[in-house]
């Protein structure tokens, strides 16, 4: 099979391309996680309860800025597969350039903010006492990094427009690579805590920024970059219009998170540590729904593009069928071994037990998720994001958050009643979404007649 081939959504059988084409995608998110995760393996084993606590409190605020920037990327992605699709690939330099400049300005405002404004951001997120000033100091070196930040998510999601699934999982290995020997340098070895964690994490994605930067001018592209094209141009507001949106639903699903981080670090350091560490066990458990929903989006928009709405559908019923085969996997591990696994990051009973809590109630998602993540892929790639901003804000405003404000303010709150938010608000994003699938559906029958 050729390169072109395996890039061409459009033909062939479903199961397998999408298969070959998430599979990377998903080694990628693993990878990703993987770093993620070290962080706190390592500061859990080498440093102090307060370092474990800023490390969560801080990487979920990194969480936030990483994924609202892979949702403002999504718009290069689905710009870049449908003019392939459409066989305009001669205005996809300008998408690059314009896309550059853009999330520029973008970096340039976090950067600011994170750094300067790390201190009141902390205490607003209710960050223990004890944890305070290393929490600070987490978020603070990240803001400093947070343009390498931004700058390989931008690149992964071009590398995944391109139909290239596999370029991503290259340079992700690498920084994860170079933030495993950070960690275990300066937390392990040097004693650096939280802010050694910081630090690797930054270097990781420096070194995976410029190894990304090296194999898109390596790479053979059908089409050619401008200097002219690194401006604010035309492409700048079709691929705003679709990522903004996302973006958005995005930043508010993650600031609930930040609540809900909030609400239960109110319960305590051991709840707080427990949380951080049951939150890096569910970033895990949605790898393949997210792996699901990205490569979604490309493979649909292009099969969208070249006028064959018909193979969209069907990718995505493909999807959720994949999805949910892994999904009782991970529901039925998560439920019988969630402690053992919370006990991989730390050895503290407190925090394990506190983790498992949080587990036992969020088990149901990983389930949930194969559908929704699935369905709002495919309308990603049909440029639906307004209606897939909506439907979010729905879950998040009006479920997630008060339900799980609710179970936190109770006289003997649980972990497991708070972590029951996320399932209960999932099942209502699917109700949603199988009804305006069914509404646009009809919808599009009545014009074709």
């Amino acid at each position: 099979m050729t390169t072109t081939e395996k890039t061409d959504f459009t033909q062939g059988s479903i199961v397998k391309k999408l298969s070959l084409f998430m599979l990377p995608i998903l080694g990628a998110l693993v990878l990703q996680a993987a770093y993620g995760a070290v962080d706190l393996l390592v500061v859990g084993r080498f440093g102090s309860t307060a370092g474990l606590s800023a490390v969560s409190t801080g990487s979920q605020l990194l969480n936030l800025v990483t994924f609202v920037v892979t949702q403002f990327a999504m718009g290069v992605t689905v710009l870049i597969a449908r003019y392939i699709g459409e066989k305009q690939e001669n205005r996809i330099g300008a998408v690059l350039g314009g896309a550059a400049v853009v999330f520029a300005i973008m970096a340039a405002g976090l950067f600011v903010l994170l750094v300067f404004f790390a201190r009141p951001i902390s205490a607003l997120m209710q960050a223990p006492a004890e944890a305070l000033a290393l929490t600070t100091s987490y978020v603070r070196i990240c803001g400093a990094g947070i343009f390498f930040i931004v700058a390989y998510n931008l690149m992964s999601a071009i590398f995944r427009g391109l139909g290239d699934s596999k370029s991503p999982l290259v340079f992700v290995l690498v920084a994860c690579i170079v933030n495993i020997a950070g960690d275990l340098l300066l937390v392990a070895g040097l004693h650096m805590d939280a802010a050694g964690a910081a630090i690797a994490t930054v270097a990781a994605q420096a070194v995976s920024v410029v190894l990304a930067v090296v194999m898109l001018l390596k790479k053979r592209l059908p089409f050619q970059i401008k200097k002219s094209d690194f401006r604010l141009n035309t492409q700048c507001r079709k691929f705003l219009e679709i990522g903004l949106p996302l973006a958005l639903q995005e930043f508010l699903t993650q600031l609930s998170f930040l609540a809900l981080c909030a609400f239960v670090n109110r319960l305590g350091l051991a709840a707080s540590s427990g949380y951080g560490v049951a939150s890096k066990i569910v970033n895990f458990a949605m790898l393949i729904p997210s792996a699901l929903m990205q490569s979604m989006a490309s493979f649909v928009a292009q099969n969208v593009g070249a006028g064959n709405p018909k193979r969209a559908k069907q990718a995505m019923k493909t999807g959720i069928g994949i999805g949910l085969v892994f999904g009782c996997a991970v529901f039925a591990l998560v439920m019988l071994k969630g402690d053992m696994l919370a006990g991989i990051f730390s050895t503290d009973a407190e925090v394990v037990a506190n983790g498992f809590a949080y587990l036992k109630g969020f088990a149901p998602e990983t389930i949930a998720t194969a559908i929704l993540f699935s369905m709002v892929g495919y309308f990603n790639g049909n440029n639906k994001t307004v209606w897939v901003m909506i439907q979010g804000l729905v879950q998040t405003l009006l479920v997630r958050l008060p339900l799980a404000y609710v179970m936190s303010i109770q006289p003997n709150a649980s972990l497991t009643m708070i972590g029951l938010a996320a399932p209960t608000s999932t099942a209502v994003g699917i109700v949603l979404n199988v009804g305006f699938y069914w509404y646009w559906n009809r919808k599009q029958k009545k014009v074709t007649l």
